[in-house]
């Protein structure tokens, strides 16, 4: 309780919290906040009037008003910051054929095949009337149709069909929608230079005109002066968080490795620069009168640097953080980290409610919490005299103590956890310590190309080195466990066995052990219901996966898998969108029949599944075939009419293999013919049981 009571903001956070969560998966209305502030008030005039009837909750009523105060903020802020509330959302105003003014509000970044901006929307002309609308977009420019003039601040009219942005809808699969809403994004638009005019008149801000033109510039040093695609990637990434150029094997084995932190902006990236500003500032401290400048310009280029990163959550978290600290040695006042901790929260989260749900805002809450409980009683498991060996011990210690809490996230999350991440990170932690202060001289020596060059050939090896670690130790077969599936309820069983069995060790608890105890049976119960459940399965999975053909026929805990080859081949494209639904369904082995891909029919408990492609000539039988499905794909020259006369379908599927015109043309045909069928490019992935 005296814990409990030092922590002010804790009490005020969690009930914020409980109102985000409670207005997004209740859909409450902005309305329900008003009826909780009037519960609120009625609280408080019964406490005043019956002050001595309600002695003896007298410490309950306050709480009680505070959480009822706390709860409402959240459900409004859920409210308004869900964009079809707005009136001037453009959703809510624009109809097909209306002409669209956009504005780039970031330069252009390079992709495989197109360019990639993010973009807001200015006006819409209806009718030759034109509105103020608000929302943003992400626009896709073809590489061959970009001219010059496209910028930061360009504003271009269109017609063109501007859709909303939606999932793929695979099973597991990564919910696009829901991130791009809570970053304010809800449409999409693809151009060809022909389907859009540039206008003349420019829309800027000269501060983040400013930032924009010096992350190019420190790009630009950084390429100039570091070799090699892979280590050029991983310095801009390190550095600035530009992360569009690394490649996704690397990405993939930074992230196996446990080290993948290293490679986004942290709030280990933070500390080391505000550890640097701070010495660099030294001299201030000799003036008394000037000592109070130390902390408030180290935290204002923090932030600008903050800002120049792209101000992620884990990165702001930290910024806070560290003002909240400067403004204490200001004062002359040393804060409680936990409250810190909660007041930056606390303010994040009225920011942007959403942020509750970004993996970065839970890592790096859950990383400082746990280096904060865990890292000292780690350290002092052994008592080291050499002091090399000690700093040594240390940094496994940090290590060890921010596994603890950010594990069963990445377990929920990446589906993995890392087996070898205490000696990769003991390496590449300091390593990449190093390799950041040595960008940063990189920048600072930048006018001059002697020393630049000679700063750009040390940083490369310490690249290539870096790099060339976290890929050998990828390569062990043991480096990761993968395939992990944890339901949100086994996350929250984790967390309490964890917290249980800290009690238990840490304050010598033995009723804190049967807890322990408790919640890992729990734990492995509900493992075992799951792994029943997966075993006794039969499913038909057809994906939606744009210009592919894939399906999955889950049996038990294996799958067999009929479609291109090329996704047996490319890991990105395996992991990204099949990977996830194995794993949702607990299906961890492969067993691919030989030359399945050769058969057309598969009979699978007393069903028939019809698989037609490109390959496919129509010939008719003596006896039709009676198919409980049939996949269309890969745009087979096919007529619907023709296709009944061998083949009678219970259900036809067109999957995204097919082109859309032909599709529409399909549908048509079977409207008429009275056939179910089901697109998987309109309705996301077709899962049935068999």
């Amino acid at each position: 309780m005296l814990l409990w009571r030092n922590i002010p903001f804790l009490r005020l956070l969690l009930p914020l919290t409980a109102g985000i969560l409670a207005a997004w998966y209740f859909q409450l209305y902005y309305t329900a906040a008003f009826y909780l502030l009037m519960a609120a008030g009625l609280v408080f005039i019964l406490r005043v009037l019956l002050s001595e009837k309600l002695y003896f909750f007298h410490e309950w009523l306050p709480g009680i008003i505070i959480t009822l105060f706390c709860i409402a903020p959240g459900i409004v802020l859920v409210w308004f910051k869900q964009v079809w509330h707005e009136p001037a959302w453009m959703g809510n105003n624009y109809h097909e054929k209306d002409i669209v003014t956009i504005r780039l509000k970031e330069p252009l970044t390079e992709k495989e095949k197109s360019f990639k901006a993010l973009a807001t929307f200015e006006t819409v002309i209806h009718n030759g009337t034109a509105k103020k609308v608000s929302g943003d977009l992400m626009l896709y420019f073809r590489k061959d149709s970009i001219p010059p003039s496209l910028k930061y601040g360009s504003i271009l009219a269109t017609d063109k069909l501007i859709p909303l942005v939606e999932n793929a809808g695979n099973p597991g699969g990564f919910d696009y929608k829901r991130y791009a809403l809570f970053n304010g994004i809800t449409h999409q638009l693809f151009l060809n230079s022909r389907d859009y005019t540039i206008l003349s008149q420019t829309k800027q801000s000269a501060f983040y005109k400013w930032l924009f033109d010096t992350k190019a510039y420190i790009l630009d040093v950084i390429r100039r002066n570091i070799k090699g695609d892979e280590s050029v990637s991983v310095a801009e990434a390190l550095l600035i968080g530009y992360r569009d150029d690394l490649d996704r094997d690397l990405v993939q084995a930074y992230s196996n490795t446990g080290v993948v932190h290293v490679i986004a902006i942290s709030g280990l990236h933070l500390g080391l620069i505000y550890w640097l500003l701070l010495f660099l500032l030294k001299p201030l401290d000799k003036k008394k009168q000037l000592k109070w400048l130390k902390p408030l310009i180290a935290v204002a280029l923090l932030w600008i640097f903050s800002l120049l990163t792209g101000a992620g959550a884990s990165v702001v978290r930290a910024a806070i953080m560290f003002t909240i600290i400067a403004l204490g040695d200001i004062a002359g006042r040393k804060g409680n980290i936990y409250n810190s901790m909660a007041l930056s929260a606390f303010i994040m989260l009225l920011w942007n409610p959403f942020l509750l749900w970004d993996v970065g805002f839970q890592l790096s809450y859950a990383a400082v919490l746990s280096i904060v409980l865990f890292m000292k009683p780690i350290y002092h498991w052994f008592s080291i005299s050499n002091m090399l060996l000690d700093k040594g011990w240390q940094l496994c210690a940090v290590t060890l103590s921010a596994q603890i809490l950010t594990l069963p996230l990445c377990m929920y999350h990446f589906h993995q956890a890392p087996n070898l991440f205490l000696i990769t990170n003991f390496v590449a932690v300091p390593l990449s310590s190093l390799i950041l202060f040595g960008e940063i001289l990189l920048i600072a020596v930048s006018f001059s190309p002697f020393l630049s060059n000679a700063v750009g050939v040390i940083l490369t090896y310490l690249l290539k080195w870096m790099n060339g670690f976290i890929t050998w130790v990828d390569h062990f077969s043991f480096a990761v466990t993968d395939g992990i599936q944890h339901s949100p309820l086994q996350t929250v069983l984790l967390y309490l066995f964890i917290a249980a069995t800290a009690v238990w060790l840490l304050q010598k608890n033995a009723t804190a052990l049967k807890w322990s105890l408790g919640f890992l049976v729990l734990f492995f119960g509900v493992q075992a219901l799951y792994e029943y459940r997966a075993r006794t399965q039969q499913k038909l999975v057809v994906y939606n996966l744009s210009q592919h053909a894939a399906a999955d026929i889950m049996l038990g805990n294996q799958y067999l898998f009929n479609g291109d080859t090329v996704l047996l081949q490319d890991g990105f494209l395996r992991n990204f969108h099949l990977k996830p639904s194995r794993i949702l369904y607990r299906t961890y082995h492969h067993s691919l029949p030989p030359n399945l891909f050769e058969q057309a029919v598969l009979n699978i408990r007393q069903k028939k599944i019809v698989f037609i492609n490109s390959s496919y000539q129509f010939r008719e039988l003596d006896a039709t075939i009676k198919a409980d499905v049939v996949i269309i794909s890969k745009n087979p020259k096919l007529y619907i009419d023709q296709l009944i006369k061998s083949i009678e379908p219970g259900l036809i599927i067109f999957d995204s293999s097919n082109p859309l015109w032909k599709i529409k043309l399909w549908q048509k045909d079977c409207e008429r013919l009275h056939i179910p069928f089901y697109t998987t490019s309109e309705q996301g992935a077709f899962v049935m049981n068999l």
